[in-house]
């Protein structure tokens, strides 16, 4: 059959839809021809001469083209082997292309396109699937100056010709593109983000949150929490799940913790619960309703309106706590001082507060102590070894070549020690103020004075005195 690649390249519309024409007489070969819409294309069936009729040759294929107005596009290839083929085999050839015009290109206008990386769909929780969804997030963020979307340059138009050389016009296309919307910034060649926050894109548009809302819990549904600004979570926080917010974190219910890290304050409405290894930290106030089992540091005042349990508190500020407020068990560190309802219980765990010293410093003062004695330890076994007998020459340079660098090390680290005792006091001013009692077996220090709690006090006010050495109650 002839030219069966050819034949793929129809129109929409079929061969036995189109208007056929015959040419020639009667008995001779000829063409059965048909245009497709816009005489853009040109199809023919080359029927072969019966009788005595003459066959169809080239000059015959001309002289059909020109009284058909057919100048462009011409296919002679496909016209050469449908005519030898149909003179041979004495059968007809049919829907041979033997004309093709050029066709149109539209124009495409410029737009902005959208950046595929930010096209992402939320991807459902399968629990069949071996994921961590919570390292799967529904938010899409952004930083500052990230390119939301690129200008997508116009594709010129180009216009076509049909078989008859008339040319064709081309049409424009007008894509639907986005646009910039709040916290964005746009310019002739690109979208980009004012602020870093929350991605949004809605009717095409293009904005920036710089805050994060969360209508319901923190669970597997929105995976850890990861934002560069503030984050509002109006339901309770799960267990598992972790929070690291760029700038102030209010939770309206409670946080089952496992590691919240905030740059700015912390509101937790419901309650903090963790399991002994929960981490916070806040770079300002947290402000909540009970903390359990938690380890807490924050620059800024800690605030808890009932109970402190079996908990680690770090504050460079204070602890403030209401009325009948009340720490059982735990370590409370606060610069500046603390005031509570009651400290401690009879038959409860040991609860230590420490006032007017600066914890970082303290820490890093007994990370030095835990080096010194990790040092002093390696000392007392190299120099019983340099003291056994028969050590070769060399192998005794090697030891005291240890020797000096450990006695280095041990000498740096005392050094810093000493230095760190001279900043670890931060605030000789600051007071234990209790309204309701103070349980015995309760531990109180300011600036590293200690007072150890063998009866019961009742609403006590302790203070430093400094020429005493000690601390001394007194009443609120």
């Amino acid at each position: 059959m002839a030219i069966p690649e050819e034949k793929k390249e129809n129109t929409e519309k079929p061969v036995s839809d189109r208007q056929t024409i015959l040419y020639g007489s009667l008995n001779d070969g000829t063409m059965a021809v048909s245009f497709t819409d816009n005489d853009l294309e040109v199809y023919a069936d080359f029927i072969p001469p019966i009788l005595n009729g003459k066959k169809l040759d080239n000059e015959g294929v001309k002289a059909i083209l020109e009284r058909l107005n057919v100048v462009s596009g011409i296919r002679w290839d496909n016209i050469n082997k449908a005519v030898d083929e149909c003179n041979r085999e004495h059968q007809r050839v049919k829907d041979v292309l033997i004309a093709r015009g050029e066709t149109s290109e539209v124009e495409v206008a410029e737009y902005y396109e959208l950046n595929p990386l930010l096209a992402r769909a939320h991807q459902e929780v399968n629990s069949r699937e071996r994921i961590d969804y919570r390292e799967r997030s529904p938010f899409t963020i952004v930083y500052k100056g990230q390119v939301l979307a690129k200008i997508k340059p116009r594709k010129p138009g180009r216009e076509g010709t049909n078989v008859h050389g008339d040319s064709l016009p081309f049409g424009i296309v007008h894509p639907v593109g986005v646009s910039g919307g709040e916290n964005t910034t746009t310019d002739p060649n690109k979208i980009t983000a004012a602020i870093s926050g929350q991605f949004i894109e809605s009717k095409n548009i293009l904005s920036v949150q710089e805050e994060l809302v969360i209508k319901g819990a923190v669970g597997y549904g929105t995976g850890n929490i990861a934002f560069p600004g503030d984050v509002n979570i109006e339901g309770p926080v799960s267990d598992g799940f972790k929070i690291y917010s760029g700038g102030s974190l209010t939770i309206k219910q409670t946080l089952d913790l496992t590691e919240v890290v905030t740059k700015g304050n912390m509101h937790v409405a419901g309650g903090i619960i963790g399991k002994g290894a929960a981490l916070i930290k806040c770079g300002g106030e947290l402000r909540t309703k009970f903390i359990e089992k938690c380890h807490v540091a924050a620059r800024g005042a800690v605030y808890v309106d009932s109970e402190i349990i079996n908990s680690s508190i770090f504050s460079l500020a204070t602890v403030e706590m209401s009325d009948r407020g009340r720490i059982l068990g735990g370590d409370i560190y606060a610069v500046h001082g603390l005031r509570t309802g009651g400290i401690g219980k009879k038959s409860g765990n040991v609860t230590c507060i420490h006032c007017g010293v600066d914890f970082a410093v303290q820490q890093e003062k007994e990370k030095c102590n835990n080096q010194l004695r990790i040092l002093a330890a390696k000392l007392t076994r190299l120099r019983t070894l340099m003291a056994e007998p028969n050590i070769d020459a060399e192998k005794m340079a090697k030891l005291e070549e240890l020797l000096r660098r450990l006695e280095g090390e041990q000498q740096a680290a005392s050094g810093r020690v000493s230095e760190l005792m001279t900043n670890i006091n931060a605030n000789e001013n600051a007071v234990v103020e209790v309204q309701g009692d103070i349980a015995p077996g309760t531990v109180i220090e300011i600036c590293q004075i200690v007072l150890s709690v063998e009866e019961p006090l009742h609403r006590v006010c302790i203070r430093l005195d400094k020429a005493a050495g000690k601390l001394v109650p007194g009443a609120l």
